[in-house]
């Protein structure tokens, strides 16, 4: 199975946020939606990841508290990517390696989605 399918079946809808927004503003949004990973845009552009690992290790540096703490200051800046013709064996082998929950699926530069661990794990337990 390729990652393209694992869009097709999951859907591709993205929610991002922006480097200069807060942490709490993003874990409002993740929370609502009751997703892990919001993508980092910046004038259009992926500029990273946040996932609840990076807000859970904020959390406990700052010893519970977000305050006005940034994106920018927490957030992955160089994310594993995928491509839509990735096989999911191989996505999932990179995700173990770099520890990746989430990984954007891109197209030359149109991000198109975000495929999740577990999205993967289904897909290849599917296969």
């Amino acid at each position: 199975m390729l990652v393209n399918e694992i869009l097709r079946i999951k859907g591709n809808a993205i929610f991002t946020t922006p480097p200069h927004g807060t942490v709490l503003d993003a874990v409002t949004v993740m929370a609502q939606h009751d997703i892990g990973s919001l993508v980092v845009m910046d004038h259009g552009q992926m500029v990273g990841m946040l996932t609840f690992s990076e807000i859970l290790q904020a959390l406990a540096k700052r010893k519970g508290q977000l305050g006005d703490l940034k994106v920018s200051d927490i957030h992955v800046r160089d994310p594993l990517t995928a491509g839509t013709g990735l096989d999911v064996m191989e996505l999932r082998r990179g995700m173990l390696e770099r520890h990746a929950r989430y990984v954007p699926v891109i197209d030359g530069p149109t991000l198109l989605g975000v495929v999740s661990f577990h999205d993967v794990a289904k897909a290849v337990f599917e296969e």
